[in-house]
């Protein structure tokens, strides 16, 4: 087996990204359902805007809890855990669109237990896979599991919008309960070396907290990229999620905007094969300059929505965006201690989301009040500021590629099987 597939000999990596694909697989298929379920309900997007931004704000409600959780408890468990909760409000959100009683305040309700439970799973399947293999192949595992994870992004993608036009919305969410339900028996698989020390006492919350944060904030190049990413996500998922439906359905209709995704998504595919197998000593800058590359996509959408041009601008940017995950990922496991890794996730996990809400709820009424169109390019432009404002940290700029060692004297105990 060559070095880039160096990770599937691992069985706990194996059943790890096994669940991860199966559960993006279903969440591919959500947002396209649960879009255009909401549009049928009412029309608005508005509306769209205040469903899907209920689980934004949630997750960054609860998000640092859960870096805290996977922290203290076995991650496996807590993915476990949120998965059968993600299959229960999922099943009830598809109930609620197949018997036609769905109603606008039940679905915020339903998005936001969503978001809570999407709030234990993020920081600790983040922070699980450094614990999955060496950290000599980490670089080639986040590749392998983002691969998978965007190979079922492109067949969720398309085979949502097919579901959608020909049966409705409601499969589409069904479809999604029941990939919880699946991910949840694979990761009840995933057994791994744990870096807690189970004999020490266990600290406050508070005081777990405020340890993470210090070792999130001691390095300039963690928290610019947060803030940057606050409002980078903001504009970029508040117009694609909430205006680009809406686009379509004026436009190129609801079976090619899930094309236009799976597109992206195979953008994505291509940067991680791209990212396994180019080597870089500045792999952050490279991830950070990449994303200038979707200020094309939204600048299509706004001027000129047809299959032609938002298809290659979509491809893209995912290639783009996934030179950015992969060198993320890689630097954050690589320069963070294991045992604070689920905790710096979660702050980057409130910093990067905390402002997508806002986005989500105010995209809607920005674009009824000066058009969709200005508004779609009112996004990029903050796209842009972000990014430049990432690139003028010199530590982003400047961050080399290279493993964190722990020292022979770390207090950090020898690994034990996690329960």
């Amino acid at each position: 087996m060559s070095n880039s597939l160096a990770p599937l000999r691992h069985a706990p990596f194996r059943y790890l990204a096994s669940g991860r694909v199966v559960t993006m697989l279903g969440n591919a298929v959500a947002p396209i359902a649960l879009a255009f379920a909401v549009l049928d309900l009412t029309g608005s997007v508005s509306d769209l805007g205040l469903v899907v931004g209920a689980r934004s704000l949630m997750m960054v409600v609860f998000v640092l809890f859960g870096g805290v959780v996977a922290d203290r408890l076995p991650r496996h468990f807590v993915m476990v855990v949120s998965c059968v909760l993600a299959a229960a409000s999922q099943g009830a959100v598809a109930t609620l669109v197949l018997t036609d009683t769905a109603t606008i305040p039940r679905l915020i309700a339903l998005s936001a237990v969503n978001g809570i439970v999407s709030a234990f799973a993020f920081p600790a399947a983040s922070a699980l896979i450094a614990q999955t293999v060496p950290e000599e192949i980490r670089r080639q595992a986040n590749a392998i599991n983002r691969l998978g994870i965007n190979a079922a992004m492109i067949v969720g993608a398309s085979v949502g919008g097919l579901l959608v036009a020909a049966v409705g919305p409601g499969w589409g969410l069904a479809v999604d309960a029941a990939t919880f339900a699946i991910a949840a028996c694979l990761f009840a698989l995933v057994r791994v070396p744990a870096y807690r020390d189970r004999s020490a006492p266990r600290a406050s919350t508070l005081r777990e907290l405020r340890d993470g944060w210090r070792e999130f904030v001691s390095r300039t190049w963690v928290w610019v990229v947060v803030l940057g990413f606050c409002f980078f996500n903001a504009a970029e998922i508040g117009a694609v999620q909430v205006l680009g439906p809406a686009v379509a359905d004026e436009t190129i209709g609801r079976w090619l905007w899930g094309i236009v995704l799976a597109a992206q998504t195979t953008g994505m595919v291509v940067g991680a094969i791209i990212a396994m197998r180019v080597q870089v000593r500045r792999l952050l800058l490279i991830g950070v300059a990449s994303c200038v590359v979707p200020i094309l996509f939204l600048v299509a959408l706004a001027v000129s929505p047809q299959v032609a041009v938002l298809v290659p601008a979509a491809f893209l940017t995912g290639v783009a965006i996934e030179q950015f995950g992969i060198a993320w990922e890689v630097s954050i496991q690589e320069h963070i201690p294991p045992d604070k890794l689920a905790r710096v996730y979660s702050y980057d996990a409130l910093g990067s989301f905390v402002a997508i809400p806002i986005g989500q709820v105010a995209a809607g009424p920005i674009a009824e009040a000066i058009g969709t169109g200005p508004a779609l390019l009112g996004a990029a432009g903050v796209v842009a500021l972000a990014v430049v404002g990432m690139l003028a940290s010199r530590q982003v700029r400047t961050l080399e590629h290279r493993p964190l060692k722990v020292p022979l004297d770390s207090t950090v105990p020898e690994p034990v099987v996690a329960g």
